[in-house]
This record gives C-alpha cells, sequence and structure tokens, in this order.
C-alpha cells in the first residue's frame, strides 16, 4: 500500500526536476526564468529524494544512499543560494556527516566487490561506486574547508550553488535514462540518445563552470588599473 502511494510522488518530482533543472540550465544565471525553474528544480528533487524509502522497501541500499545523497546535494545548493555572503549555520557541521559517510561506506562496499568479498547490483559497474563515493567525499571536504574558513564568499558560493545543483540533476537524469530503460520502447533501450539525455548534465556542468571561471578571470584583468607611464623626471633619476 505505501509502495503504490509514494511511487507516483517519487515519479512526480523526478519528472518536475528533471524538466524545470534542465530549463534552469539554459537560462541565464540570474535572470528572472532561472531563478523560477530552479524553485521548481528544487521542489521537485527535494521530493523524489524524500520518496528514496521506496529503495527502503526494496531492499536497494545503493538507491538509498544515491536518495539521501541527492536530498544533501540539493538542499545545500539551495541553501548555499540562500544564504549571504561570509554566512555559516551550526548544522552545517551535520549535514557534512552525509557526503562523509555516505562516500566512506561506499569506497568499502567498491573495494569489497573488486576483491570479491561482496557482489555488485546487476547493470552498475563497480567504476560508478568508486566514482560516486569519491564525489561524495569531496563534496564533504568542501564543507569542511568552507566551514574552517568560516565563509563561503563571493564567488565561491556561486560555484557551490551549480556543481551541486548540476550534480543532482545528474543523478536523476542517469537514474531515469539509464536507470530505467524498461520503460522506454524497445528500440530506445540502450542507445546513444539515452545516454546522452543521462549524462547531459555533466557537461553542461563543466560548461558553466569554464565559463564561469574564464568569464570572471577577464573581468579581474578588465578591473586592474592600467600601468602608468613614468614620468620623464622620474625616468631621469
Amino acid at each position: 500500500m505505501l509502495h503504490s502511494l509514494l511511487l507516483p510522488v517519487h515519479i512526480a518530482g523526478g519528472i518536475v526536476g528533471i524538466g524545470s533543472g534542465t530549463a534552469a540550465m539554459f537560462y541565464p544565471k540570474g535572470s528572472p526564468g532561472h531563478a523560477r525553474a530552479g524553485r521548481f528544480f528544487v521542489a521537485g528533487m527535494l521530493v523524489m529524494a524524500a520518496a528514496t524509502y521506496l529503495a527502503v522497501l526494496k531492499r536497494q541500499p545503493h538507491n538509498v544512499g544515491g536518495g539521501i545523497f541527492t536530498f544533501y546535494l540539493i538542499l545545500t545548493a539551495w541553501l548555499t543560494a540562500r544564504g549571504r555572503d561570509g554566512e555559516t549555520r551550526f548544522y552545517d557541521w551535520l549535514i557534512l556527516l552525509i557526503p562523509a559517510i555516505l562516500g566512506t561506506l561506499g569506497w568499502i562496499k567498491a573495494v569489497q566487490v573488486v576483491r570479491g568479498l561482496a557482489t555488485q547490483p546487476e547493470g552498475i559497474p563497480v567504476g560508478m561506486n568508486f566514482f560516486m563515493s569519491t564525489i561524495m567525499l569531496l563534496a564533504a571536504l568542501g564543507d569542511v574547508r568552507m566551514l574552517l574558513r568560516h565563509a563561503v564568499l563571493g564567488g565561491k558560493r556561486i560555484v557551490r550553488h551549480l556543481w551541486r545543483m548540476c550534480f543532482g540533476l545528474f543523478i536523476a537524469t542517469g537514474s531515469f535514462f539509464l536507470g530505467q530503460q524498461q520503460v522506454f520502447p524497445a528500440w530506445m533501450q540502450g542507445s546513444a540518445l539515452l545516454m546522452i539525455l543521462g549524462t547531459l548534465p555533466l557537461p553542461l556542468l563543466i560548461f558553466w563552470l569554464l565559463r564561469y571561471r574564464f568569464a570572471s578571470a577577464y573581468k579581474s584583468w578588465r578591473l586592474q588599473p592600467a600601468a602608468q607611464p613614468a614620468s620623464p623626471i622620474a625616468a631621469s633619476r
């Protein structure tokens, strides 16, 4: 009964999240359209991740961890955008335990699979375990660095918000287009189209990060005062 109630909620949240998240990535950053799509994305993704209890019912620990990590990514990205420069909160120290614990457990499980001490779910390469666990640990390290510096300022806030939102979208698209291929027509299953749709947020993430980095460097260069020519008096000394 509970499964039949949660499944439509999970699917609806995922559809809203993927659609609005894709729109948010193509809107100019900071525009009203981006902000509006971002609000729908956060709501949809949090609803989708909150329905992770479905994975508990199905005894799918890898999906449980993925759902919890998705919830963490979207929540911290939203809090970063909503907060002010230099603002940290006491519960940030608690939140960082989520990726730290998940990443550590993920690495342990991946090593056990490689050594033949554990089994891997069918259809999921062990390399994905290492990849996701590493991202989780890097997210935790980013939280620790932010808290030790007592702030996340200016451009670093944008980068933190951007990569967490985009990677959360990647988890959603990958889970749907690659992990649920049975819902698509037979001719699409295993196709390059589903691979592209499933992984599209990653190249878009790289594009926006590079664009932001280069734009920031260009603005910094443009703001530097031009070198003043030496006066004849100074030159003669």
